[in-house]
């Protein structure tokens, strides 16, 4: 008896042992397929995190033998896919757009004014906003005018603003208030007079006429915005934002609420290129936090092609006299490039039409010269030509949005012609150029699901699943090549390769956990799925 005690006790006294000589983490995920987007791009079952970083990737078995944890997620063999990057978006304006008419999805100009009405009724604001109406979607695919507008709210100012953000249509009431007459004169915008009236639209820079009469949002709810906003990408499984031009107060406010754990969603904050902007980041420096950072100038180089303010080349295919135009002179562009290549910033800039590409890029490769590693971005670098492609082998990066292709593409052609839109939307042939594309969806002007952006890429479908065989299929990207552009390609396109966008020891674990396997299932199907938990560092936010 005393031996079976003895025995007894030196099996307990070696389990405790054991027991005891295993590592204490926070967290262990097992039992899924881990798609770690390594190097190798290797698949795993587990990981185990300690203070919101990855410590162990590997088996279940292997993890269990190591570890315990004080929280443990049997992933019941779901799919793990490092949080999703999206690499140009507007975070803010989906906040405060959210707090405005929504206008997106509208089928004509009557109902963007019945959804205004309803608005008005609501809210009864004495200054109505709105943003996401598309004339291209409508019948009349003309531009709208204000009359209606006049009749319904003849002492409210009403904006409206176009998806893209590239045009506005303002009332009688705003164009008083902001001082614009038939003879107001405008560079980089237009005005838009027919018959010697103003209809109302205005174009690229026009709005910043209107825009300095907006009453600006207060504290409150420039706060709730971002609160609103966070959830709303949370919900699709977006671990890190790369914004798309922010003042120095809205960045500040950001990391405030960082700080105080209000805000857990990571944001890369592209500052916008105003002159005391310029002058203060580049003197400050890089400034970063765990959760945010500011190393990067977002430029504006000109409008869209859907109000035609992109610049082109050569006139548009649907109206010869009109050619688009820079946002401001090639002189000022040179002397903005300069001022951020001698600094440690990264230069961000907006290019849709094939001359403003043109001209960017010769830029950047001029400054650019015995700078090496500077990741500088093309944002949207939507219509090329043919030799400017060789500019993103010097290590320029392409910033494009999949679902600007498939949104785009029933009209497009019509704005350029045949021969340029085989250089439109070509995220292939830049990425065999520069070795990587970063990807994004440039929300709230497309919608900011993740795996909308995933479809585009792979099927060059939209979400009706039309063309029945792609649109421009030769410019489609693989499914592991759009998986490392919403991660890792992302990550390193703002110098986080080393911190985020793969699932590896080292690194934060922010992670996207998904029922269904997006590289494998049908393409089609893939928009209709939502992530069932997201996780940015350690902490679950879904």
């Amino acid at each position: 008896m005393k031996i079976l005690k003895m025995i007894s006790f030196l099996v307990v006294l070696t389990f405790m042992s054991c027991a005891s000589n295993k590592e204490q983490v926070d967290l262990v995920l097992t039992n899924a397929k881990i798609y770690t987007v390594n190097d190798a791009f290797e698949i795993v079952e587990a990981i185990a995190i300690q203070e919101g970083k990855i410590i162990f990737t590997g088996s279940t078995q292997e993890l269990n033998d190591q570890f315990e944890a004080k929280e443990t997620i049997d992933a019941k063999n779901q799919f793990v896919y490092p949080g999703f990057y999206d690499a140009h978006a507007h975070l803010y304006s989906l906040g405060i757009n959210m707090q405005t008419v929504n206008l997106r999805n509208t089928k004509s100009f009557d109902e963007v004014v019945e959804r205004v009405v309803a608005f008005q009724k609501e809210k009864n604001t004495n200054f109505i906003r709105g943003r996401g109406w598309d004339q291209n979607h409508w019948e009349n695919k003309e531009f709208p005018s204000r009359e209606k507008l006049d009749e319904l709210f003849p002492d409210v100012p009403v904006v409206l603003t176009r998806i893209d953000g590239h045009a506005m249509l303002v009332n009688g009431k705003a164009l008083e208030l902001a001082g614009i007459t038939p003879q107001t004169k405008i560079e980089g915008g237009q005005i838009e007079v027919i018959a010697g009236k103003i209809t109302g639209i205005l174009v690229d820079n026009a709005m910043d006429l209107v825009s300095s009469i907006v009453p600006e949002p207060n504290k409150q709810t420039k706060i709730q915005a971002l609160i609103d906003a966070q959830k709303n990408v949370f919900n699709y499984g977006i671990t890190t934002i790369n914004e798309a031009g922010l003042d120095r107060n809205i960045i500040e406010l950001i990391d405030s609420l960082q700080q105080a754990k209000v805000l857990d969603l990571n944001i890369y904050a592209m500052v916008a290129t105003s002159k005391e902007n310029l002058d203060y980041y580049t003197k400050k420096g890089i400034y970063k936090t765990d959760k945010l950072n500011v190393r990067s100038f977002k430029f504006m180089g000109d409008g869209a092609l859907g109000s035609r303010g992109a610049c082109l080349h050569l006139p548009y295919s649907d109206k010869p006299k009109q050619f688009g135009a820079l946002l401001s002179p090639i002189v000022d562009i040179k002397s903005i490039a300069k001022q951020v290549a001698n600094s440690d910033y990264q230069m961000n800039s907006h290019a849709i039409g094939d001359s403003t590409n043109t001209v960017l890029l010769k830029i950047y490769a001029d400054v650019l010269k015995d700078k090496p590693n500077r990741r500088w971005k093309i944002e949207h670098a939507q219509i090329m030509q043919e030799k400017d492609f060789d500019y993103f082998a010097l290590g320029i990066i392409p910033s494009v949005q999949p679902t600007h292709a498939t949104s785009d593409m029933y009209w497009a052609e019509e704005r350029v012609g045949k021969e340029r839109i085989k250089n439109s939307y070509a995220y292939k042939k830049m990425l065999d150029k520069a070795g990587l594309v970063a990807l994004g969806t440039d929300f709230p002007i497309e919608e900011v699901n993740p795996m909308f952006t995933f479809h585009s890429a792979v099927a060059r479908k939209d979400l009706k699943n039309y063309p029945a065989n792609g649109f421009q299929m030769e410019n489609a990207l693989t499914r592991e090549q759009t998986l490392k552009g919403m991660t890792i390609w992302a990550a390193y396109s703002n110098f986080e390769e080393k911190e985020k966008g793969s699932l590896e020891v080292g690194k934060w674990a922010d992670f996207t956990i998904f029922s269904e396997d997006i590289m494998t299932m049908p393409i089609e199907k893939v928009p209709n799925i939502l992530p069932t938990q997201v996780f940015v560092k350690g902490k679950k936010v879904k």
